[in-house]
């Protein structure tokens, strides 16, 4: 089959799922089988295409079609111009996670300028957040912790990827094993409301893991353990700085205010609505 033909019947065979983008989707899938770029597929669209690799294609569709993430089949997801490895265990990087990012590293910058920062990722994941930050501020002596064997897989080899001495990952419960003091703890924990998992969309729900996504009752589970906890782990004046779900932020605030932190601040995502909270002790 050529090219052209093998992309049509990829997106046909894909077109109907809701949240996906089929001619993309398609044309990055053969890219990657063919080990070619986008350039390639577009000017040889009648070349023909090997037998082993069209029925890969044709497989990988099909898998598709049933919902299964895109970013777990072609193993990755680009996050703040980094290309990280991910796989099935891990919760996929999110655009809006960028802002919690860059508000990071612009508060490095206006606070520490080149000194040296102790910063705390809670739940690193792929290492998305924790990496990102390592990788833009050299400076940064950065500690991850994370309760998962995969994710300490994949985090891992993207800190390997990105060629990162300044990190060290840690398979543990939120703040078990840690004795040292930071100038920032950051974490994106757990928060959709556990009635509300089954009313996610079916790539999320279905395939994503739920220990990385159900946050309790309310969704403000791992916040009430994180907060109170953090004082013993923050240095006067840390940086306290969470991702949060669409309508958190009064709540989330409100525990932060409770435990007697300071300068309290809810920033928004490109909608206008509710993502990072913060709070210095």
């Amino acid at each position: 089959m050529e090219i052209n033909q093998l992309l049509k019947t990829g997106v046909d065979m894909i077109k109907n799922r809701e949240y996906g983008n089929p001619v993309l989707e398609a044309t990055m899938v053969l890219e990657s089988l063919l080990n070619v770029n986008r350039i390639y597929i577009y000017t040889h669209g009648k070349e023909k295409v090997d037998k082993a690799v069209e029925d890969e294609f044709l497989k990988i569709m099909e898998k598709r079609a049933t919902g299964y993430p895109i970013q777990y089949i072609l193993k990755e997801k680009e996050f703040m111009g980094l290309n990280f490895y991910i796989e099935e265990g891990v919760l996929i990087p999110r655009p809006d996670t960028e802002i919690l990012v860059e508000y990071i590293l612009k508060y490095i910058d206006t606070n520490y300028g080149n000194r040296e920062v102790k910063l705390l990722d809670l739940g690193f994941g792929s290492g998305a957040i924790v990496l990102s930050i390592a990788h833009y501020k050299r400076q940064v002596q950065a500690f991850g912790v994370d309760n998962s064997d995969i994710a300490l897989k994949v985090a891992n080899i993207n800190m390997n990827k990105f060629k990162l001495e300044n990190v060290k990952l840690y398979r543990g419960d939120l703040f078990s094993g840690i004795d040292e003091k930071f100038h920032i703890i950051v974490s994106n924990p757990p928060y959709i409301p556990s009635e509300e998992i089954k009313n996610l969309q079916k790539e999320v729900r279905d395939f994503e893991p739920v220990a990385a996504l159900d946050g309790g009752e309310d969704g403000l589970d791992f916040y009430r353990k994180i907060i109170p906890q953090s004082r013993k782990y923050l240095k006067d004046n840390g940086l306290l700085i969470f991702e949060i779900g669409w309508d958190q932020g009064k709540a989330v605030s409100n525990i932060l205010l409770q435990e007697d932190f300071n300068n309290i601040k809810i920033l928004k995502d490109l909608q206008g609505l509710d993502r990072v909270v913060l709070g210095i002790k």
